[in-house]
């Protein structure tokens, strides 16, 4: 079917009105106070609903070391 009529600007503009983006809702974390995603692991602390999730401070070591043998290889 072929549409035989133009629309004009303000149809389209209201059509298209809910297509703009929304802002993301930030939440402080409870552990460590830091702004986070909703229903995400805090990247700061590791925390997520309590618990802890993932070992920052074990995560930053391995990227030094990474880092060290790399330099020393080139």
């Amino acid at each position: 079917m072929v549409i035989r009529m133009r629309h004009t600007r303000a149809h389209t503009k209201n059509r298209r009105s809910h297509h703009a983006l929304k802002t993301q809702n930030l939440v402080k974390c409870t552990n460590c106070e830091a702004f986070k995603l909703r229903h995400r692991v805090c990247m700061k602390c590791g925390f997520y609903r309590g618990a802890q999730v993932i070992d920052i401070v074990a995560r930053v070591e391995k990227r030094q070391a990474k880092k060290t043998l790399a330099t020393k290889d080139a």
